[in-house]
């Protein structure tokens, strides 16, 4: 049996002679053309594997973009304090602020209900309050953005075939990460929003909570720039040698480290602990401060000790440093292609700059514009280094 109806498109095609058809006419010729034994229907034909790989590796990079400014947006709202502002969370109803006087006096009354009003901010301004408001107010609306970013297009390639079947499970685990990590914000804003009687300090958010949304957010930036990278660019035909492959586990631990030094520092954040030792290179007049394991036991210094977090900070700071340096020097005895050069120095350069703005950032006392520069400089450190992995990475026979 034969389908009767034929578009004026498909007729078009088949008209046309064979020499003028352009390989995109041939596959649409195919595709209009392809049916299940004796049957009418028309099974729909995946797109090339070479342009579907393109157009997703393209949105998990544009995906990746939008989690890296949710990053940056959360690193200034928290130097803003401007993080528990909103008291309760509502996955519709919030996505409209307040727009007359009324219901911005009764929002600033809820927040005067809780210890941070109570305690820090109790002769603040309705006008002041709509600043902290806004902050955090936009930085749930671009997580919202982030979540549509990823949901709405894995419903469309996937009805469209763009998926393979390894890639199906790995999309879904993005999507389930992106709506577990808005559940963790709200969960890491809760811990702050507590009455905490024992504790005469500063309302703050858990440093746990605040290190488990950070890094969630890494992983899942990581994650979709990794799968984005390697979908996007040709792996590099380098040839197998005892250098390259220790080159590539090199690149392997230096990223580990770079991501373990950006994740320390939700902990220097969530303590304020780049406030305690404003010098460089010692701390004070010492290079090992005294109250480096004030706490009992030694353990707990590493997670809520100020100075020792800070300090854990440095070293892990320094380290990443001097494993970029090495991984530079030690690819200059492997034959690289250009792309993968480009790669390295990139990732040395913005090591350095790093560095650089962590020092003045902690000279300065910690000034907000400065702080969230060298917050936005770790992620970029850390798209580098995914950047580096993707380069040399293996080719698949």
């Amino acid at each position: 049996q034969m389908n009767l109806f034929v578009s004026p498109a498909t007729t078009l095609l088949i008209q046309t002679p064979d020499k003028q058809r352009t390989p995109l006419r041939q596959w649409l010729l195919r595709r209009a053309q392809t049916t299940e034994g004796g049957h009418a229907s028309v099974r729909m034909a995946s797109i090339p594997n070479a342009a579907s790989d393109r157009v997703l590796g393209r949105w998990l990079v544009g995906c990746s973009g939008l989690v890296l400014g949710a990053v940056v947006l959360g690193g200034v709202t928290r130097l803003t304090e401007s993080g528990l502002s909103m008291v309760d969370w509502h996955l519709v109803k919030e996505m409209k602020p307040p727009r007359t006087e009324a219901e911005w006096e009764d929002e600033f009354s809820k927040y005067k209900q809780f210890p941070e009003f109570k305690i820090m901010n109790h002769d603040m301004t309705l006008r002041e309050f709509k600043f902290i408001f806004y902050m955090e107010w936009g930085h749930r609306m671009w997580g919202r953005l982030v979540g549509l970013a990823y949901i709405l297009p894995t419903v469309y390639f996937w009805k469209r075939g763009y998926f393979s079947r390894s890639m199906k499970p790995r999309v879904l685990g993005l999507c389930g990460f992106v709506v577990f990590q808005g559940l963790l914000g709200w969960y890491m804003v809760k811990s702050g929003l507590e009455e905490k009687t024992e504790s005469y300090d500063i309302p703050r958010v858990s440093q746990y909570r605040l290190a488990a949304h950070l890094g969630s957010a890494l992983l899942l930036y990581c994650s979709s720039l990794w799968m984005g990278l390697t979908l996007m660019l040709p792996a590099n035909k380098i040839p197998d040698s005892r250098n390259l492959l220790q080159l590539r586990r090199f690149a392997k631990v230096t990223g580990g480290l770079v991501f373990l030094t950006a994740l320390s520092g939700a902990f220097v954040a969530g303590l304020d602990a780049g406030l305690v030792y404003n010098s460089f290179p010692k701390m004070g007049e010492r290079w090992i401060p005294d109250d480096l394991l004030a706490f009992s036991p030694a353990i707990k210094n590493v997670f809520e000790n100020p100075t020792t977090v800070q300090f854990d900070h440095r070293i892990l700071g320094i380290g990443s440093l001097t494993a970029i340096t090495g991984l530079y020097l030690f690819s200059r005895r492997v034959h690289l292609p250009r792309r993968a050069k480009i790669a390295i120095g990139c990732l040395t350069a913005m090591a350095y700059t790093q560095v650089v703005l962590g020092i003045s950032t902690l000279l300065l006392y910690v000034p907000t514009s400065l702080a969230a520069t060298h917050q936005s400089g770790s992620v970029a450190l850390l798209t580098f280094a995914i950047w580096v992995l993707a380069e040399l990475r293996k080719v698949v026979k």
